[in-house]
């Protein structure tokens, strides 16, 4: 891939008054959730719209879903419980549907250890209308870190699955400072809807430790995109795509050359329209943090020169989607005075940038997660946590995309 290196730019400094305020645009929805919850992750079909979340009950963890219908979110459906669950602001369980065929993770415990956990998967099957649950994703059979899965529909009702795998770092780390024993690797899989599985695929032996993975398609093939992790500690995204049948070799999208000794917990977004692809990402290369967009039109081969997104201080936690060949919307935390603050963008590939709207105020603190956004025709659907106390509550709503 041909890397460019973005041209500096003087940025304009705004200030929370010359933003688009929340009730100009955007329309709150009436949430299914309740109680303290938190988690939210979206997942949007041709023409349907889900969302999934954890409620905490004192020590148990409830894993719920809904689907939007109607303009209005569905009766929630209780998926799964438990008292031994790994719940971790940034590591998240991920729902995808497939034709009818659903697909939700999460993650249990599997030894005493801080970051010893599993992914499991519950699989309802259209064709039976059942649901199987508690399926092991992975079958290392070490006490080891798995976790940061991304999910996508594969052929009429499997799913493909990448997912973080610590089964070389095992007794390695106590902390996500380093892994001694070895790196954390990137692996994915083939998962059909009746719970059998491909045998898994190693797609990169070394990448970082705890960043979010994500993952789109383009004619039902898999492309996805993580933060990677070279000898001498450059931590930039790279791309995997599922081209002629076969992986290809893993790509720097973009060389930023951000150089950290530990993981920044701050994973990228992908999105596609046709064989185009829009990867948004987070940087602190050369302390000057930033959020960061490319477009690509062959599939995700090469990237065009990336588009500086934020006018203030950010916190990355980004998400995006694509509305056309050319355009895509896209979601970041910045902080702008006091408050911090939800912000989304229309951008196109040939850099040119709307005005930022904001969704919603928010909190810096982690607990405040990562802020989702999904489209269905000319619709933008976002979901995040707001954080009071020691209590958290899931917000949902849309904004048209003529609106940005």
């Amino acid at each position: 891939i041909t890397i460019v290196s973005c041209k500096n730019e003087t940025e304009k400094e705004i200030t929370l008054s010359e933003t688009k305020q929340t009730t100009e645009t955007v329309t709150s929805l009436a949430n299914p959730t309740f109680g303290n919850t938190a988690l939210p992750r979206l997942f949007a079909s041709s023409n349907q719209l889900f969302m999934s979340w954890v409620e905490k009950r004192d020590t148990l963890s409830v894993l719920y879903y809904s689907s939007f219908k109607d303009g209005k979110w569905t009766k929630p459906f209780e998926v799964n419980s438990g008292n031994d669950w790994f719940i971790n602001w940034a590591d998240f369980p991920v729902i995808a549907e497939n034709n009818g065929s659903i697909l939700i993770s999460y993650l249990q415990k599997s030894a005493n250890g801080k970051y010893t956990y599993d992914v499991k998967l519950n699989l309802f099957s259209a064709e039976t209308q059942t649901w199987k649950k508690d399926i092991i994703l992975h079958n290392d059979g070490t006490a080891s870190e798995h976790g940061f899965v991304a999910v996508v529909p594969n052929g009429k009702s499997s799913f493909y699955t990448i997912w973080l795998d610590g089964r070389n770092t095992a007794g390695g780390h106590d902390s996500h400072e380093s892994h001694g024993a070895g790196a954390m690797t990137l692996r994915g899989r083939l998962v059909h809807a009746d719970g059998t599985m491909q045998p898994d695929v190693a797609l990169d032996d070394r990448v970082c430790d705890c960043c979010q993975t994500a993952m789109t398609t383009i004619n039902d093939a898999p492309v996805l995109v993580y933060r990677d992790r070279s000898a001498d500690e450059i931590r930039d995204i790279s791309l995997i795509g599922l081209f002629d049948d076969s992986f290809s070799a893993s790509k720097t999208v973009h060389a930023d050359n951000w150089k950290i000794p530990g993981c920044p917990v701050n994973g990228p977004a992908i999105a596609s329209y046709e064989d185009n692809i829009a990867v948004a990402w987070f940087t602190a290369a050369n302390d000057n943090p930033r959020v960061q967009l490319a477009f690509s039109n062959d599939k995700g081969k090469t990237f065009g020169v990336p588009i500086h997104i934020n006018s203030s201080e950010t916190l990355g936690r980004v998400a995006v989607a694509m509305v056309s060949k050319t355009t895509a919307i896209v979601s970041w935390m910045e902080t702008i005075g006091e408050e911090t603050l939800i912000q989304t963008m229309r951008v196109s590939s040939d850099g040119t940038k709307g005005f930022p709207i904001t969704i919603s105020k928010t909190s810096f603190e982690r607990s405040s997660g990562f802020p989702q956004l999904a489209v269905i025709g000319n619709k933008i659907y976002a979901a995040w946590t707001m954080v009071e106390g020691t209590k958290s509550s899931i917000k949902t709503a849309s904004f048209s995309v003529e609106a940005l």
